[in-house]
């Protein structure tokens, strides 16, 4: 089983990804939907926590905003390491529409972005293949002050003194 990057520590991964050409997922437990197919869903097989979109980078989800706030996990897809449209969907989720759940970074990612994608909402990563988990996970860690707000310190640094 895969694993990744979950609060502060390395897990298996439990959830496995479905493509738009899939048809029979009925065999996973847990399955990661583009966010075209997991609309599709009724709302129980939607929110039963069995189900999770994946929304690419680029992709635009404001007709969705309101079901996508449900779903117990949301990924977002980085598809390459320069692209940081992932970024604003966090903010977005977490810092527009109070998303609770699990949102889960994927695709191109470098261990140096992981503190940046912490402070942004992001709370699991799934770092590309033949990455040192043990490494990131110490890299959420890089710094241990911040001046401005974010998804994780809702305090600047200057009214925390």
């Amino acid at each position: 089983m895969p694993k990744l990057i979950k609060g502060d520590q390395v897990v298996e991964d439990n959830w496995h990804f479905v493509g738009l050409e899939d048809t029979d997922y009925s065999t996973y437990d847990r399955v990661i939907l583009p966010l075209a197919k997991w609309l599709e869903l009724d709302d129980a097989a939607r929110l039963g926590g069995h189900t999770a979109p994946w929304i690419d980078s680029g992709e635009e989800f404001e007709e969705a905003f309101a079901k996508v706030l449900q779903a117990p996990m949301v990924v977002v897809h980085f598809p390459v390491f320069m692209d940081g449209r992932g970024f604003s969907t966090a903010e977005i989720l977490r810092n527009r529409g109070g998303y609770q759940g699990e949102l889960r970074a994927v695709g191109n990612l470098i261990q140096d972005q992981l503190f940046f994608l912490k402070r942004c909402g992001f709370d699991s990563y799934q770092l590309r293949e033949g990455t040192d988990l043990e490494a990131a996970v110490r890299s959420l860690q890089d710094f241990s002050v911040t001046y401005q707000t974010s998804a994780d310190t809702d305090i600047p640094l200057f009214r925390r003194r």
